[in-house]
């Protein structure tokens, strides 16, 4: 039997978007959506990292990043420094990474829940299937 392959790619398409409406209800209560939280999780992971680093990391345009990063900015949660030659740098403020931490709490609940059918075996299996998708770009 040949899989269909678009069946497929919306499976993965479904499942992405189950997680993200999922997340961002449940992240809700700690203040920020799944987009501001996931900007404050590169930032952390990238300390000082360019706006433009950042936007990649987090599969935004520059100008969207830009944008989320000045309403974190107004919000307390980062803050934007000059770097070298033209280059703005972003980093967590306390409230930021006390956003972050929250948020990694509702996400570890969560992502549990979604990833309950699969046993530890099956989402090791995901994950090395999905990690070879991912090295062929």
């Amino acid at each position: 039997m040949t899989t269909d392959l678009e069946a497929l790619g919306q499976a993965i398409k479904r499942a992405q978007y189950r997680n993200h409406r999922t997340m961002d209800v449940a992240l809700r209560p700690v203040g920020v959506t799944l987009v501001q939280w996931d900007a404050l999780r590169a930032i952390d992971r990238m300390p000082h990292a360019s706006g433009h680093d950042l936007a990649v990391a987090t599969f935004q345009s520059d100008q969207a990043f830009g944008t989320l990063a000045t309403r974190l900015v107004e919000r307390g949660l980062i803050v934007r420094t000059a770097g070298h030659g033209r280059r703005i740098e972003h980093a967590l403020t306390d409230e930021g990474r006390e956003r972050l931490q929250s948020g990694r709490r509702v996400a570890e609940e969560v992502l549990s829940e979604l990833f309950a059918p699969l046993d530890e075996p099956g989402r090791g299996a995901l994950a090395v299937l999905l990690g070879t998708l991912l090295r062929e770009q």
